[in-house]
């Protein structure tokens, strides 16, 4: 099992969310659509050969975004991958998989 997170603005939160659930991801036992958000502050820089959804080439960006967090079967992490590559409004969107130990108890 794996937990995405990843970082979006508020204006494609709700689509990216969808997205990954469509493509597997969300599932708990027997619930779906299951995460984890909180809102924070992000920072980036476009440079030369960027082409920013938010900001200008050059200027550092303090951005409002969510973190958000979900379980993802490794079988269907290419797949959400992917899904949240073609929802997310940025270039180059901030996401991660980590591995997590399965403890029976």
């Amino acid at each position: 099992m794996l937990k995405l997170i990843y970082y979006v603005p508020e204006s494609h939160l709700e689509e990216t969310k969808l997205a990954v659930f469509a493509a597997g991801a969300g599932g708990i036992g027997n619930y779906e659509h299951c995460a984890w958000q909180v809102l924070g502050t992000g920072q980036f820089k476009p440079v030369k050969g960027a082409n920013p959804f938010i900001g200008e080439l050059d200027a550092l960006e303090h951005v409002a975004e969510w973190r958000v967090e979900t379980i993802v079967p490794e079988q269907n992490a290419q797949a959400v991958a992917k899904a949240l590559k073609a929802s997310h409004p940025y270039e180059e969107p901030a996401f991660e998989f980590m591995q997590l130990l399965d403890i029976n108890f």
